[in-house]
């Protein structure tokens, strides 16, 4: 048989160009029902049954078990879902998955929509260009939908037909007469394909093509669709392995549930496939050619179907088993703000644009209730008297200050990688305010290691303020305190309201209003010889930056006003 080179790089293009589709229909779906898609799964959790439900239909909408899992990662890291009923999704996932099999043997063979693919992409194409997002969104899903057709038929007419040339048979033959040594061995070339292709539907695609073209029995493409449930895992958790508690431990649920399943089939390999292929001769299809891709994805279903019956009331029990196995790492209440560590943002983990706009939103907010306690830790530094105190407060500061510029930087980096992904119009304007937040909180926390820097040079000077000027800088801080609280409310661009905005412009407005009480209140102060001017110098200087600490929040609140204004 001849296979040129040539042939086989049409072999993996064809592969991209499914590759390519499943990926512009899977994005152009969770793009055209993005914040819908996390209410469902916010709101359809309630159990561990409805979990399951909720995972199914999801993935089998937006035709990807990875983007459901990335979702259920960032709502484990919200706080929104427990790790246990972030299992249940995942095991719904898993079911939902098999729909791409169903797709393909129950159309893909039966029906040429290869030969329509490109009339098709032709409805699409004006769709592509129209000025209304979700028109646009419409044209994606059918481009993807049609090249993912298109390169499923080109992958049927790259493949060698095993008719023409029986003589690769001999060379198959040598590695599926072992018994349940060759199970083990198309197993493992099913976890590897899978891992090298990264999307476990292409991989299903390959396999249903290989069995259907007769290159593999039944039995060892069986075999292929349990390594590709593993190795469809395996990808995700080395992802992960760079990211947070929650993500490694939410991925690597994912692994057990499969391997779990995939350890009892293999015990009970020969008599479920038997199962299966007699099954099929009772309600299957008569065509030849269409039998071998029904009762792959009839097994593909079946198993995963089994797998939950038996482990969802284990569920618990593997819950406790992934705490164990990923600890967290112990750490001093009073040093955890000194670490620094993205807690929502899993910059290894493969995600999808739009649903990671909600992990930068919950690590913003991470960012911005670190940048408040820092405030709180300058308030406490004002009172201090003890030299001690005084050096491990300013120490503890310094810290703060390097892990704000620090998180601005990677909250930064992960945004901008997601601009360059193919995020909706409002995903991009999404990313334009959150840039403009964390510049502001990157700059509060600036101010505020500038007044523990002058509260330095005021105990290295030996000065001393009097009780009016230690009052009055509380008051003021009293109000960056309350507008730090306001902020907070504002930057959930979700639910904030204009009565809000109001608030923190109100606040901003006293802020103000105080500053320049105090600065005219000084120059009498001096004049009248109630504290040397040294000391007003350290006090007006103090009192500059909580007023600049102000104008930083309240251009925060202003960016995420003008994005609700522009939704």
């Amino acid at each position: 048989m001849e296979f040129s080179f040539l042939d086989f790089l049409t072999l993996v293009g064809s592969l991209g160009i499914f590759l390519f589709g499943m990926k512009m229909m899977s994005e152009a779906l969770q793009k055209a029902a993005g914040n819908r898609l996390r209410t469902i799964l916010a709101a359809m959790t309630s159990n561990r049954f409805v979990g399951i439900l909720t995972g199914f239909l999801i993935t089998a909408i937006i035709q990807s078990s990875s983007a459901t899992t990335v979702m259920v990662v960032s709502f484990v890291n919200a706080g929104l879902l427990s790790l246990s009923q972030a299992f249940g999704v995942i095991m719904g996932a898993n079911v939902g998955t098999t729909i791409t099999a169903w797709i393909v043997s129950l159309f893909g063979f039966k029906v040429d929509i290869s030969t329509l693919a490109i009339p098709i992409i032709a409805f699409s194409v004006p769709l592509l260009f129209s000025k209304h997002n979700s028109r646009r969104y419409i044209g994606e899903i059918i481009m993807g939908f049609s090249l993912l057709f298109l390169g499923i038929g080109l992958l049927k007419e790259s493949v060698p037909d095993i008719s023409q040339h029986p003589e690769i048979l001999e060379f198959l033959r040598g590695y599926t007469s072992m018994g349940f040594a060759s199970v083990l061995l198309f197993l493992l070339v099913g976890t590897l394909l899978t891992i090298i292709v990264q999307s476990s539907s292409a991989t299903m695609a390959i396999t249903l093509i290989m069995c259907s073209q007769g290159w593999i029995d039944f039995q060892m493409a069986a075999a292929m669709v349990l390594g590709e449930n593993i190795g469809t895992t395996i990808t995700a958790n080395l992802a992960a392995w760079s990211g947070n508690i929650a993500a490694k431990r939410a991925a690597f649920s994912h692994l057990l549930f499969n391997l779990f399943g995939v350890l009892w089939m293999l015990v009970v390999f020969y008599p479920f496939t038997n199962f299966i292929l007699s099954l099929v001769e009772k309600i299957g299809p008569t065509n030849p050619s269409e039998v071998s891709a029904f009762s792959l994805s009839l097994f593909h279903t079946m198993f995963n179907i089994c797998n939950i019956c038996i482990l969802v009331w284990f569920s618990n029990y593997i819950v406790k088993l992934i705490e164990k196995v990923i600890k967290k790492k112990a750490v001093p209440e009073d040093e955890k703000d000194e670490i620094f560590h993205l807690q929502h943002i899993s910059t290894g983990l493969l995600s999808t644009s739009e649903l990671s706009l909600l992990q930068a939103s919950k690590e913003i907010a991470v960012y911005e209730k670190r940048t408040h306690r820092m405030l709180d830790q300058v308030r406490d530094l004002l009172c201090e008297d003890e030299t001690i105190e005084f050096t491990k407060r300013y120490s503890r500061i310094e810290k703060y200050e390097n892990i704000s510029d620090r998180m601005e930087i990677e909250i930064a980096n992960y945004l901008t990688s997601l601009a360059s992904g193919r995020l909706s119009t409002e995903g991009k304007k999404q990313v334009q305010m959150k840039l403009r937040i964390i510049s502001e909180i990157e700059s509060i926390g600036d101010s505020c290691y500038n007044i523990a820097r002058i509260l330095q040079r005021k105990r290295e000077q030996e000065v001393s303020f009097t009780k009016y000027i230690s009052e009055q800088l509380q008051s003021m801080f009293e109000l960056v305190d309350r507008a730090m609280n306001q902020m907070a409310v504002c930057l959930d661009e979700e639910h904030v309201s204009t009565s809000e905005i109001h608030k923190s412009q109100n606040l901003e407005n006293e802020i103000n209003n105080l500053r320049n009480q105090l600065k005219r209140q000084n120059v009498e102060d001096v004049k009248d010889g109630k504290y040397p001017y040294g000391v007003s110098t350290l006090y007006m200087d103090i009192v500059v930056e909580c007023e600049k600490i102000g104008d930083c929040i309240i251009n925060a609140v202003e960016a995420a006003a003008d994005f609700k204004i522009e939704k």
